[in-house]
């Protein structure tokens, strides 16, 4: 099976099942008493995790076009033996899911290049700090919502711009030097497109899978901190990478929860606990971590 022109996800365990009773267990207990319980409760079925929405509706995506456009990988640092619950599950709700890796204990960093990742939904934080420090998109997922129902026709996925789709150039400015400094600044540059940022290759895969399918069967919405009077930057650079969103809204520092819980996303990336915290009570919800080298990185963990 070719994924060369596929949007790859790793997805690891505890994001796609809810394995936060067996995770404590294993903190409190250790690995032995861990492993014990997970062989005892092999045929025991899990319930969905957090990323269980958006994989299920990305794998009918895959099915109702006929195209394997997205191919997600489970990845875990269980053993094979401990991981036999997972599979068990994956089969029970029939995940078209076909490949795994289970590195006993290891990192997952190293294996991500392996499988040709282009993107890691993780609850580790330490997996999805080194998949970033080491340039594949990945991000932080919170629990759950309660009865998230989502759109059944639709796979909705919301971005935040500056650290994510685009650099953190323009957010470093306003941090360093305030609001004025930073609307002064967007507006000097206005015709000039912003870098990408970790998550601009996903957006791009994305919005060209969009494209390969009629109707409105993905759904992307950009929610911004930024106001109005910033916004022709963003137009301008989504414009020159060939990229057209379906929706975007500029909040001028409003909270993001309530327009989330419009919009419906299967799924919301930002790079600040401020709004993914908040977010992930309507929405699932993943914060994406600076790089440790990052001005970003530096000032968020002062």
């Amino acid at each position: 099976m070719n994924s060369d022109n596929a949007l790859v996800i790793a997805i690891s365990s505890r994001a796609l099942f809810d394995l936060e009773r067996e995770n404590r267990i294993f903190e409190n207990e250790g690995l032995e008493v861990y492993a014990d319980f997970q062989k005892d409760n092999e045929s025991s079925i899990l319930e969905p995790g957090p990323a269980f929405p958006l994989v299920e509706a990305f794998l009918k995506l895959n099915d109702k076009l006929d195209e394997h456009l997205i191919e997600i990988v489970i990845m875990s640092q269980n053993n094979p033996q401990t991981g036999m619950r997972v599979m068990n599950s994956i089969d029970y709700y029939n995940l078209g899911i076909t490949r795994a890796a289970f590195s006993g204990g290891q990192p997952l960093g190293a294996f991500l290049t392996a499988y040709n990742v282009d993107l890691l939904l993780s609850k580790n934080s330490q997996d999805v700090q080194d998949a970033v420090d080491n340039s594949i998109a990945a991000a932080q997922l919170y629990s759950p919502p309660e009865n998230f129902n989502p759109e059944a026709d639709e796979i909705r996925i919301a971005f935040d711009g500056d650290a994510v789709l685009f650099s953190d150039e323009a957010e470093i400015i306003y941090k360093q030097q305030g609001l004025d400094a930073f609307i002064e600044h967007e507006k000097i540059f206005a015709k000039q497109p912003l870098p990408e940022g970790p998550f601009g290759r996903v957006l791009k895969t994305l919005s060209r899978i969009k494209s390969r399918a009629d109707g409105g069967i993905i759904r992307i919405a950009l929610i911004t901190a930024r106001d109005r009077l910033t916004h022709e930057r963003v137009v301008l650079t989504l414009r020159s990478w060939g990229v057209t969103v379906d929706e975007a809204y500029f909040l001028g520092g409003l909270p993001k929860k309530e327009i989330l819980k419009a919009f419906n996303a299967h799924i919301f990336f930002d790079d600040q606990d401020k709004h993914t915290g908040p977010a992930s009570e309507i929405v699932p919800s993943a914060r994406v971590p600076y790089k440790r080298d990052s001005e970003l990185h530096e000032n968020n963990t002062k």
